[in-house]
């Protein structure tokens, strides 16, 4: 990504409230940020919103990083194409079938998720693959072509193709999408292999349906922000940040737009990493509020978790749809600045999932919104102040915030102030059972870990949630509130290759397998990708038990030593997530490889020191902490490295607020990072 076409590197990130630009003059290594409303109806505008914001020369743009909410709200708000799906004679209803687990063991009523494309538009053709590779039924080429007739006068946007064991021998998918592609030429033909190469059929026909149904729209969406930011004078190369943390070009990530379903999340965690290996620290505890969610994540010796299933929509009573894609692992609840909270109809507090967005956004913002929200809450309680949001670029209506909790207050039969204090309290209740989701139930323990808080909304309930968690440490990053922005800065051209392989664990197949696998990622990755990076994976189990974990290969020649070292980094990981190690065979389950190019954009991650508006003394409540105190208030731009404040108080910058608690002390590194510890 080293283009020498202009001095400026820049990223923009869209979340479900506010649009996030962080710019980095090659130059000088100097940062620049802008943060605007997000419009949901028309996301490419809050781009040039946010381009314009930044006062930055078009022209003087020499690379462009990009991430979206694009793809997961097709998704969720069911904006996607009209979908149809092609396969296996029997199969049709695979989709339906799911899976016979479910979340909500004891719910007697559970509807399983309805599926993106309804039957009526599920068709199946004769053919049959064995999970060996070989044919067994031949492809009945006039029952596709009769299939593509019957599609296009059903005038479908989009076809998924997906055959029973496709994952070993692509041959017939690869016919079929001839075949449709003929007779659908303005069709989005998504065939199972081109997006996944792993077992498992409802996973596999979920991940080629969503992708298919998401495809159109992000053609649309890159193609008009490609042609927007040209008609501006934007005329650098453009990437996609993508849900395994690295990014690709445009083009490549339409071949495969579900690998943008995550893009903005990630990069928060990658440079959360990137923050810990500058700071010697491998262990980092991620935790970004935003305006709509809650995501989390556990970087353990240095290394973004990655996982190759993920779960769109999964909740404690909804199974969610299943993707098979590189994923960074990430626990995402729906609680963040403008989550909605609600009374049911038996009086209990609730806050989220529902949000307000950014149209009409919280009630103080003043655009409509009545409804009580976390950060009216948080208003109320003297946490926020209302002639500094946004750096005093934003007023907000704390009248209006006390009316909307007041509401809230009579259901409960309670005043304004004890109802967001109730609010406040469930959000620390969520937040750090999400945490816990991350490290205690895997079997580490959050004390280990560094704690780091980013995200508009982060850094006001850090420190509550780090005594929650028992948790010494937490870093408060130079400009949290566009922390995944940088990320994205950061972030490496990376490219993943997964493939399902079940059999014993053997240096004769999983050398060549390993080496299929490094000349596909390296296939992948970008031209102009420099000195590369690979890592090596494998998914192993217990012989004769379903569940199964990954484990780092390591370098080297695949040899009796290797395996040896893998079967007892195996044996551990399986104590720390299971309680239990067994003394039976080990088999491989799946290979991952992941090749990865640096980019070196010049971040020098301090901010430089500037004057600074004198801020005055405010009422705060600290609820359980001790009450409502008068406490201190700093500009994060007064401080300098090595200054000390103690708690309570609170340090203010534009895109966000960090709340010190007493007993806690906040510190300046050299790095200008805030760190918060319990004073002892």
């Amino acid at each position: 990504m080293g283009d020498d076409r202009g001095p400026i590197a820049l990223a923009i990130d869209i979340g479900g409230t506010f649009t996030d630009l962080a710019a980095v003059d090659r130059r000088d290594g100097s940062l620049i940020l802008a943060k605007v409303g997000t419009t949901p109806t028309r996301l490419q505008q809050g781009v040039l919103s946010a381009l314009e914001r930044s006062e930055l020369r078009p022209g003087d743009v020499g690379a462009f990083v990009h991430g979206s909410t694009v793809v997961i709200n097709a998704i969720t708000e069911r904006r996607g194409a009209r979908t149809a799906l092609v396969t296996t004679a029997g199969f049709r209803d695979v989709l339906e079938i799911g899976r016979a687990n479910r979340p909500d063991l004891y719910n007697l009523s559970y509807r399983k998720p309805r599926p993106f494309v309804p039957r009526r538009l599920r068709f199946e053709v004769p053919e049959r693959i064995s999970h060996t590779g070989m044919v067994l039924v031949p492809l009945d080429e006039a029952a596709v072509e009769s299939v593509a007739q019957r599609l296009r006068a059903l005038e479908v946007d989009a076809v998924a193709i997906c055959f029973l064991h496709a994952w070993t021998n692509q041959e017939h998918e690869r016919r079929a999408a001839q075949l449709l592609s003929k007779t659908l030429p303005d069709v989005e033909i998504v065939a199972s292999h081109e997006v996944s190469t792993q077992w498992r059929e409802y996973e596999r026909t979920s991940t080629a349906v969503l992708s298919a149904y998401v495809k159109p729209t992000v053609a649309a969406y890159l193609e008009g922000l490609r042609s927007a930011l040209r008609d501006v004078g934007v005329g650098s190369p453009m990437y996609a940040m993508r849900s395994s943390g690295g990014v690709s070009s445009f083009a490549r990530a339409l071949e495969a737009p579900i690998s943008l379903l995550e893009s903005g999340p990630v990069a928060g965690v990658t440079a959360a990493a990137e923050l810990g290996r500058r700071l010697g620290v491998e262990d980092v505890l991620t935790l970004d509020i935003g305006g709509t969610t809650a995501k989390t994540s556990a970087v353990r010796g240095g290394r973004v978790p990655i996982e190759t299933l993920h779960h769109v929509e999964r909740t404690p009573t909804s199974a969610g749809y299943p993707i098979q894609a590189p994923v960074v692992e990430i626990v995402e609840i729906g609680a963040g600045g403008g989550s909605i909270a609600s009374v049911d109809e038996a009086g209990s507090l609730h806050v989220g999932p529902r949000s307000a967005g950014a149209e009409p956004g919280p009630a103080c913002y003043g655009h409509g919104g009545e409804e009580p929200t976390l950060t009216d809450a948080n208003l109320v309680a003297g946490r926020l102040d209302p002639e500094y949001f946004l750096g005093g670029t934003m007023r907000l209506d704390v009248d209006a915030a006390h009316r909307s909790l007041s509401r809230l207050g009579d259901r409960m039969g309670v005043d304004a102030a004890t109802a967001a204090r109730g609010v406040l309290r469930y959000l620390v209740a969520q937040m750090s059972h999400a945490l816990r989701l991350v490290t205690l139930r895997r079997g580490h323990d959050p004390r280990d870990f560094t704690y780091v808080a980013f995200g508009g909304a982060g850094p006001l309930h850090a420190a509550l949630l780090a005594r929650e968690l028992g948790v010494a440490r937490t870093l408060i990053p130079p400009a949290p509130g566009h922390f995944s922005a940088l990320g994205m800065l950061l972030g490496s051209f990376r490219a993943d290759a997964v493939r399902t392989h079940v059999g014993p664990l053997e240096p004769a197949a999983l050398g060549p397998l390993f080496d299929a696998l490094e000349r596909e990622a390296f296939a992948e990755l970008e031209q102009e990708a420099g000195e590369r990076t690979t890592e090596r994976f494998a998914r192993l189990r217990y012989a004769g038990q379903e569940h199964s974990l990954e484990v780092a290969v390591g370098g080297g020649p695949i040899d009796e030593g290797l395996l040896a070292r893998l079967r007892a980094a195996f044996d551990v990981a399986s104590e720390e997530t299971y309680a239990f190690s067994l003394p039976t065979a080990v088999e491989l389950v799946e290979a991952r490889v992941s090749v990865s190019a640096e980019r070196s954009e010049p971040i020098g991650w301090t901010t430089e020191a500037a004057p600074a508006p004198e801020l005055r003394p405010r009422d705060v409540d600290l609820d359980e902490h001790g009450g409502v105190q008068r406490v201190t208030v700093v500009e994060r731009r007064a401080l300098r490295p090595g200054d000390r404040l103690t708690g309570p108080c609170i340090v203010e910058e534009p895109a966000t607020t960090v709340l010190v608690l007493p007993g806690q002390s906040l510190t300046m590194d050299g790095l200008a990072n805030l760190v918060i510890e319990e004073r002892t």
